[in-house]
């Protein structure tokens, strides 16, 4: 009788902090690299004497090994004490893992040490966890609760503005003086702080700014001007993000204004119905392109620069603010969360952007996020 062949052993080394794969497998925040290993169906965490104790109370693994043990034996009797990689190779040794399969960002001396030894590296394409792309009800849940604190971030900049005047100039005046992109993204990541999530790049963009829809935002806002508020914080609880953007105008719209939002308003709704398991994301990428040069809102370039609809639909939100899928380059598949998230950038108008969070199923998408859309404040 054959033996069976034992599984290729699954292997991270990163701090679950800053990577998505290591928290999703551990549920374990840590700010500095630790080891796991996924052996014949065994989790074991290699941690620091710092964190192996509270690694036993919230770590999701089947063993535990101290680092500084493993660290000892690689020693032995040498004076010197042993690299984080030759630590690495001895406990893999010690385990009898001959190759691993690895994370695509897996560090490269690492990497290098291992083949050195003769343990097979080999990185994966796409997920890691490939379970990670069909969210579970629990993980809807969590992401769900990013969003409320997302739209506790949004609420506040909507009361500032309100309650902001136009001075000099049309500049905004809030608490007796000018209110600035920074000032309004302040605000509103410490009503995320305060909420229980971690702010990350507030994209609060008034007027042409927004026109470049990844700057953040600067300056002095302006009455009856287009502002862009992009918020995606992540829950300092669980790690998931949300991702939502509303775009508002203090004061009057011109009509211009108005038909940009009001087409990108429709523009999202277009797509949101189309969304769904088995859907080919680039048809509706493209039927979003052609209703908004239907209403005379093409995409081409003017003057040197990109104008009209020029980034994607939309993402793979998660346990990263960008991951897998892009909305447009896939078939979208059941339970995959993604953001709706059409623009219209033209120099002069302004920019406008709306962003939602669905969870595609088979018969359609369920809307996970719940602020209004307004123009007008």
């Amino acid at each position: 009788m054959s033996k069976r062949k034992p599984k290729t052993a699954r292997l991270i080394v990163a701090a679950s902090d800053a990577d998505p794969d290591m928290l999703y497998a551990t549920k374990f925040w840590a700010p500095d690299p630790f080891i796991f290993l996924e052996q014949n169906g065994k989790r074991a965490l290699v941690l620091s004497d710092l964190e192996i104790d509270r690694g036993r109370k919230q770590a999701d693994a089947d063993e535990f090994v101290m680092f500084s043990k493993l660290e000892r034996e690689a020693q032995g009797k040498s004076r010197k004490t042993p690299p984080y990689e030759k630590v690495l190779v001895h406990f893999l040794k010690k385990r009898g893992v001959r190759s691993a399969i690895v994370p695509a960002n897996f560090p490269l001396r690492y990497a290098e040490e291992l083949a050195a030894s003769k343990i097979r590296v080999r990185a994966t394409d796409g997920f890691f966890w490939p379970e990670r792309e069909a969210k579970s009800e629990k993980e809807v849940e969590m992401m769900g609760r990013a969003l409320r604190i997302t739209e506790r971030g949004l609420k506040r900049a909507i009361e500032i503005l309100k309650a902001s005047k136009a001075g000099a100039g049309k500049r905004l005046r809030w608490n007796g003086k000018t209110l600035t992109s920074e000032i309004l993204r302040a605000e509103i990541d410490s009503t995320i702080l305060r909420a229980g999530g971690i702010p990350a790049g507030t994209i609060v963009a008034g007027g042409d700014q927004a026109c470049d829809p990844h700057e953040r935002g600067f300056g002095p806002l302006y009455a009856d001007s287009l502002i862009i508020l992009d918020v995606f914080p992540r829950d300092a609880k669980t790690g998931y993000f949300g991702d939502m953007t509303r775009t508002v105008l203090r004061g009057h719209a011109s009509e211009g204004q108005r038909k940009l939002w009001e087409t990108v308003k429709a523009g999202q709704a277009l797509a949101l119905k189309k969304v769904k398991a088995g859907v080919d994301g680039m048809t509706i990428h493209k039927s979003i392109q052609d209703f908004f040069a239907q209403r005379g809102f093409p995409t081409e370039v003017r003057e040197g620069r990109r104008v009209g609809f020029f980034h994607g639909t939309g993402h793979g939100l998660g346990l990263e603010i960008h991951e897998h899928p892009r909305l447009q380059k896939v078939v979208l598949k059941d339970r995959q969360v993604l953001t709706v998230e059409p623009g219209l950038y033209y120099p002069g108008l302004g920019g406008t952007r709306l962003e939602d969070v669905v969870l595609v199923t088979k018969r359609g998408c369920k809307i996970l996020s719940r602020f209004p859309k307004q123009l007008e404040i």
